[in-house]
């Protein structure tokens, strides 16, 4: 969470994704008093979202008009129908396609010629809202396209009931509390990590009574020595750098899981206004391309397209907290060309973007822009992960395993593997990777 405007921006996890019960960070936060009272609320618990911002929305279409909502909606409910009929392959020999996308994509072409009862305008605006549901996907996955990620784990992934809240405080508020319980100087920042040496036999100078297997070297020179580590980076870091970074190098069998797990980047993109232009009900702004469709190739420019891959902009609420601000969303391959781009280029291009979908070419510029750059981040290279085409929910677990590998080892648990990554069901959030913490914490004191 960074100040930003009247209020707080945040960079990294936005939501708590199904607060109820079953949910650690949403337990923690309600036990911390760090959440709005509707938050709490029993029925708020129970809602099940589906893992779908349930918000207030407007849909702008590129034409510049506010688009039907009876035509959006219909066009998404069919979009949601299809999504929740992949669930049916989990477990399946032989899938009907190898990526969600492709099973998507062949799906919608089969209702083709029945969709909008066969009127061509009203069935072309169906298959561009489909087209806007797939980026949506893409966000929500962490991935270029809905075509990298495995059809038959995909129902794997478990969404927790409640309706989606934020922390009024910042995300951070929930890390600082815990920080806050630590005796000082626990936690060492800005520690970057060069190297760690495991299965061998390091001294402190000066004291030969007892030996650690593991050394921790930064790139400051500091080095640790431990009996245990718990790895805690994010994939797209080890997917660059674990054949240096470990030493000796991991199992070939954990490399393999890393090489296979996908990982990538949704990025956001912050507006702040002097004034709104939307209603104040609305919490949703969302963007639909009229003339792109599911079946048919995206362009490849990104250089003249990376705009079009944005899904929309949530409001951030209140906005007595917050001022007048926008957050954008944005994956993929479009989302890392924005991260190359000026504040000044990004400023202006969301500009001309707003002034089309209003239809209002007098539009007041955004005062400012902030954005997230996950990809050019060197120790994350993206944001988080997902189940590629070629792997399956076992990799997680093969990444999830301690090393050394036998269990009767002498020294055992030197590398332990922490984060959403290494959590097989809630991989992509934070609860996942809370959870995965804990599990790691409970292996030691087991």
């Amino acid at each position: 969470s960074v100040p930003a405007a009247s209020g707080l921006a945040e960079m990294g996890a936005h939501w708590i994704h199904g607060p109820s019960p079953g949910n650690p960070v949403f337990c923690l936060a309600s036990q911390y008093g760090l959440l709005a009272p509707e938050a709490a609320l029993e029925e708020n618990q129970q809602a099940e979202a589906g893992g779908h911002p349930a918000l207030p929305s407007v849909t702008y279409g590129s034409s510049g008009r506010v688009l039907s909502p009876k035509a959006v909606s219909e066009a998404r409910n069919l979009f949601y129908a299809l999504l929740a009929s992949t669930r049916a392959f989990q477990g399946s020999k032989e899938p009907p396609a190898p990526s969600v996308g492709e099973y998507l994509r062949a799906e919608i072409a089969r209702r083709v010629p029945t969709m909008a009862g066969g009127v061509e305008d009203a069935r072309r605006l169906q298959l561009a809202v489909l087209a806007a549901c797939l980026k949506l996907e893409c966000c929500i996955s962490g991935t270029h396209s809905m075509d990298l990620v495995a059809l038959e784990p995909f129902g794997e992934y478990v969404s927790l009931p409640g309706l989606d809240c934020t922390f009024p405080g910042g995300y951070s508020s929930l890390s600082e509390r815990l920080l806050s319980a630590l005796p000082e100087g626990t936690v060492l920042l800005n520690k970057a990590v060069r190297t760690i040496r495991w299965r061998g036999s390091f001294r402190e100078e000066g004291d030969d009574a007892r030996d650690f297997p593991v050394r921790v070297e930064c790139e400051d020179g500091d080095a640790f020595l431990a009996d245990h580590v718990i790895v805690t980076v994010p994939l797209g870091f080890l997917k660059e750098r674990h054949q240096e970074f470990f030493q000796p190098p991991l199992p070939e069998r954990k490399a393999e899981a890393i090489r296979r797990l996908g990982f990538g980047t949704n990025n956001k993109i912050f507006l702040e206004f002097e004034q709104p232009f939307w209603e104040p009900h609305q919490q949703l702004l969302e963007v639909v391309w009229e003339d792109e469709s599911p079946l048919e190739e995206p362009s490849a420019d990104l250089e003249a397209n990376w705009f079009k891959k944005l899904i929309g902009f949530v409001v951030l609420q209140p906005p007595e907290q917050h001022g007048h601000v926008l957050c954008g969303f944005i994956a993929g391959r479009e989302s890392e060309h924005m991260e190359t781009l000026s504040d000044a280029e990004v400023l202006s291009t969301m500009t001309r973007l707003l002034r089309t979908l209003t239809g209002n070419p007098s539009l007041a510029a955004p005062r400012s822009v902030l954005r997230s750059r996950w990809h050019s981040a060197p120790y994350t290279r993206g944001s988080y992960s997902y189940v590629a085409v070629g792997g399956s929910g076992d990799d997680i677990d093969v990444l999830a395993q301690p090393l050394p590998e036998d269990p009767q080892d002498p020294r055992p648990l030197q590398l332990l593997f922490a984060g959403e990554a290494t959590h097989r069901t809630f991989y992509s959030t934070t609860h996942g990777a809370l959870l995965s913490g804990w599990r790691e914490a409970e292996r030691l004191t087991q």
